[in-house]
């Protein structure tokens, strides 16, 4: 694979993939590869669909399943720069943003819903998964995937204010503890802007 030529996707957009084909030669090589791919996610968000799509066959690895797997590595190979970057910049937002395909999945019919949260420009949760039971309309598949995204936003939203409360109230009288949204902000904001 060392040689091999760059794709600009990390996934067919044309196929899915399903339990047909030739089983692999070898499957433990290819459980090897889709683990070490799972890790590489950490830092590479925009392959989390295109490694979720690939482990979902783990099990019982085809070689259509192979092949999408080498085209994984063949986007990282051609994207080899990219990745995860924080920057520094003003956090004063957090936001959320959700997709779904609606019954993607060509065998089960269920949908793959996915969200990315952001705090300032800094991409900080994201997600992709196979929805737990099968959507009857887009605009339910769609609904799960908001509902998943509000649920992130609302717990780090709850995190973020934990951790200002608790840092003010280490560090002000009681009496100057009462902190609005906006001065939680402005809070987080002096955090990062200082890291």
């Amino acid at each position: 694979m060392t040689d091999c030529n760059p794709c600009s996707t990390p996934v067919d957009t044309k196929e899915k993939l399903s339990l047909e084909g030739a089983p692999v030669s070898d499957p433990t090589l290819y459980r090897s590869l889709a683990g070490a791919l799972q890790y590489l996610t950490f830092t590479r968000p925009d392959i989390a669909y295109a490694v979720q799509q690939v482990c979902l066959f783990m099990h019982d690895p085809r070689e259509p399943h192979f092949a999408a797997l080498k085209r994984i590595l063949r986007y990282i190979k051609g994207t080899i720069s990219h990745g995860l970057h924080i920057h520094k910049s003003p956090v004063d937002q957090l936001i959320a943003y959700s997709d779904a395909d609606w019954a993607g999945c060509p065998s089960t019919r269920r949908s793959t819903s996915g969200y990315g949260v952001f705090l300032g420009d800094s991409l900080i949760s994201w997600s992709s998964k196979r929805q737990p039971t099968v959507s009857r309309s887009s605009a339910e598949a769609e609904y799960k995937a908001v509902a998943n995204a509000v649920a992130e936003t609302t717990w780090l939203r709850n995190l973020l204010w934990f951790s200002v409360t608790t840092l003010a109230l280490s560090t002000c009288p009681p009496t100057q503890s009462n902190i609005s949204e906006q001065n939680m902000w402005r809070l987080i904001y002096i955090l990062f802007a200082n890291a």
